[in-house]
């Protein structure tokens, strides 16, 4: 289960920083935070959290567009679910 949830939220990650409507450093983040992810070297929680921090700041963004911010925060939700469990 937490293998497809990883899996649902990487392809979330992955729309964001492949769509060109969003602003390339939005983009970049959105990498940053699936590398974060995926970084088996840390539990799940950390990588979670870690990943909730980076998409915080992103969707914290003025220039954002309001269906990246969206998605944002749907993949926050699914993270903050992740990170608490154990």
């Amino acid at each position: 289960m937490a293998v497809d949830k990883i899996k649902q939220v990487s392809d979330a990650l992955d729309m964001i920083s492949e769509d060109t409507s969003i602003p390339r450093n939005i983009r970049k983040g959105a990498t940053d935070a699936k590398a974060k992810l995926l970084d088996t070297k840390e539990p799940m929680d950390v990588r979670a959290t870690g990943a909730i921090i980076i998409l915080d700041d992103l969707a914290n963004d003025p220039n954002i567009p309001l269906h990246g911010r969206t998605l944002i925060w749907n993949v926050i939700s699914q993270l903050e679910i992740m990170s608490q469990q154990k």
